[in-house]
């Protein structure tokens, strides 16, 4: 009887690289041994805020269709928790999406951001390296979902932005601003 023997998957790019370069480059940095003392990168959060979702319900479903093609992974619908009658928002009413990515598919999805994404944006200088929240957690955003090769421009009927949120396990922006920079986030010059 044959037994199938399951081929293995090499792990991510920069998850390969985080283990073999860039923690020893931190614990050096920060002149630290102990590896679980340095920062990593817990989960990337991707959320599509979809408010023209309440006229045309189509644009929820498209929305939700791309997000999962660039995460790799089913989003999950958001729903508003509160009435806001200015917005003629109900509660209840179906209004983002959202993916958490954990693991090798987290580092996938850095890697085509950073490698893929972000040269593709028009006149890119960087990313804003003030935009941490003082808990080491590091949000940005775009404007189109077009930049991922993922989605075809002919089949786009709307542009629909995104915002995204680096979760690190260390409380300190520094630190965590030197392992994203170690990753390869390409960080606007701020000395100008």
């Amino acid at each position: 009887m044959a037994t199938a023997t399951a081929e293995k998957v090499p792990p991510p790019r920069l998850q390969e690289r985080y283990n073999k370069e860039i923690v020893p480059a931190l614990a050096k940095k920060f002149g630290r041994e102990n590896r679980l003392s340095l920062p990593k990168l817990s989960k990337i959060v991707v959320n599509m805020g979809v408010g023209k979702a309440l006229q045309d319900k189509e644009r929820m479903k498209q929305a939700a269709e791309h997000l999962g093609l660039i995460a790799g992974q089913r989003p999950q619908i958001t729903k508003s928790r509160m009435a806001v009658s200015g917005f003629r928002l109900r509660e209840g009413n179906e209004i983002g999406c959202r993916v958490t990515l954990r693991g090798k598919r987290m580092y996938e999805f850095l890697d085509r951001l950073i490698n893929i994404a972000l040269p593709r944006i028009r006149d890119f200088r960087g990313v804003n390296p003030k935009s941490f929240d003082g808990n080491g957690n590091y949000s940005m955003g775009l404007t189109e979902q077009l930049v991922f090769p993922e989605i075809d421009p002919d089949k786009v009927s709307f542009t629909q932005g995104m915002d995204i949120t680096f979760v690190t396990t260390i409380k300190n922006d520094d630190e965590a601003r030197e392992l994203l920079r170690a990753f390869g986030m390409p960080f606007r010059d701020e000395t100008k």
